[in-house]
């Protein structure tokens, strides 16, 4: 049995056991707050509220022991946990012993042991969670497996791997074997096209400006610079009395554009990156957030950042006024980065950021949301800011005394390094931390009284990763 057939194997035996739940339960759904684990959420809803089972649900950004003694103290018998869950097998077997637990997920696992747990997770059938399949996918996999009709919901799986950047112009194979059934379903349609965020929704003169990935020297970072850039080209960036955007173009202004982006980039490496797939919901209105899979997700991953998940799981749904709570989120969202953006800016050379060889550590300490510090660093990780190969790292607090870390790096397109070990050996000395994520984007939570202690060993280790790439 290859691994795909194991695979497919405990999905079946996950859905048996799921179809053996009494109906008079009331099933506990707990789930990732990030665009992915709304995605999953979302799926897991749609397929309770189609087999009419009770429920209720929460987001959450960790399960730590703090979070799993509050729901061991809750009224519930049966517990399914989506897009997390994996990090914490231990802690779940013990505070939830005696209860019907399903643990839904593609992170890795921190053991093999998993007790009575049902637990579906790609890692145990030698399958890499991280690159392969998201969340979301694993729980639609799970859903379809139950009941054959939720296949409807195939393009929510998609918008969540998008959301956790497991599209590389295109998807390995458990992903692409949804994407095949979201398009069979008519619910995406992939296109060849400008691969620069918000063709649907943005001035074309404020997508140029906004673009760092991929960058465009001379445009990027400069209003004046892409409005003039456009002239240039021979498009008018105005409509009438409006802008124009890229939806607005005709095909001739189309290649004028693209072939006027890869001139400017032929000093790149791959300067005709710019071109690639396009993920459209044909279903969802044309220039809304919702039209193109990966504005999709950020709009997602505004809605959990803000503490609003259940906008985006609303808008997964197609729950119209819930829809148009979580668009105006976006523009809260931005609110947010602009403000952790301004703070980076106005502090980069003083004593909150650490900039070691190849290395950059950015402690924001209460300047910044706990949960927007992930969005910072990938945001400057994806800017001409940061030299190839530059490790960022970037700390903020939360209120309850704890400090989250994300890690990213600005090249590990093919995930050589694996951010998730780097993390976990950052955080193996400090009691009561967790780590977790994936190759390309990784994370911890420690007591913010362990900071400076932290910070050492970080400034060693990515230390030492260094001296090690250059070795390599």
């Amino acid at each position: 049995m290859d691994s795909y057939d194991k695979f497919n194997e405990q999905l079946k035996n996950a859905a048996e056991a799921f179809k053996a739940i009494d109906k008079k339960e009331v099933i506990r759904l707990v789930s990732h707050l990030d665009a992915d684990g709304i995605s999953a959420c979302a799926i897991m809803i749609k397929l309770l509220s189609n087999d009419n089972r009770r429920h209720s649900v929460s987001t959450v950004q960790q399960l730590n022991n703090a979070v799993l003694s509050q729901l061991a103290a809750e009224p519930y018998n049966c517990f399914i946990f989506t897009d997390i869950g994996s990090g914490a097998l231990s802690g779940i077997k013990e505070m939830l012993k005696g209860k019907k637990v399903f643990i839904l997920d593609h992170h890795s696992t921190e053991t093999d042991d998993f007790g009575e747990i049902v637990f579906v997770n790609p890692h145990t059938c030698g399958i890499d969670g991280g690159k392969e399949i998201s969340g979301a996918g694993v729980v639609f996999k799970f859903a379809c497996a139950v009941d054959k009709g939720m296949e409807e919901l195939a393009h929510i799986a998609i918008i969540g791997a998008i959301g956790d950047l497991q599209e590389q112009n295109g998807f390995l194979r458990l992903n692409g074997e949804i994407l095949k059934v979201a398009v069979e379903k008519n619910k995406i349609k992939v296109i060849k096209g400008l691969r620069i965020f918000g063709a649907q929704t943005k001035p074309l003169h404020k997508v140029l400006e906004y673009c760092t990935d991929p960058y465009i020297p001379g445009v990027s970072g400069s209003e004046s610079g892409a409005i003039q850039f456009l002239y240039q080209v021979g498009i008018d960036p105005k409509n009438g009395n409006g802008w124009k955007k890229i939806v607005h173009l005709d095909e001739d202004e189309m290649k004028k554009l693209i072939t006027g982006i890869i001139m400017k980039r032929l000093n790149e490496a791959n300067p005709d990156d710019v071109l690639g797939n396009i993920y459209i919901l044909p279903h969802e209105e044309e220039e809304s957030p919702t039209r193109d899979a990966k504005e999709f997700a950020t709009l997602l991953n505004a809605c959990g950042r803000l503490g609003r998940a259940s906008y985006g799981i609303g808008a997964c749904l197609g729950d119209k006024k819930i829809k148009q709570q979580a668009i105006r989120s976006l523009a809260d969202y931005k609110k947010e980065i602009v403000n952790a953006l301004n703070w980076y800016n106005e502090n980069k050379f003083t004593d909150d950021i650490f900039w070691g060889n190849k290395f950059v550590i950015i402690n924001a300490k209460d300047k910044v949301m706990s949960t927007m510090i992930g969005t910072l660093a990938s945001i400057l990780s994806k800017s001409n800011l940061m030299t190839n190969n530059t490790f960022i790292l970037s700390m903020a607090q939360a209120i309850d005394g704890s400090t989250k870390i994300s890690l990213r790096t600005t090249n590990n397109v093919n995930g050589l390094l694996d951010l998730r070990k780097i993390i976990e050996q950052m955080t193996s000395g400090i009691g009561n931390s967790e780590s977790g994520g994936h190759q390309n984007a990784a994370g911890a939570v420690i007591p913010t009284d362990k900071e400076p202690k932290f910070i050492e060993a970080a400034k060693e280790i990515l230390g030492k990763h260094v001296v090690e790439e250059k070795i390599g």
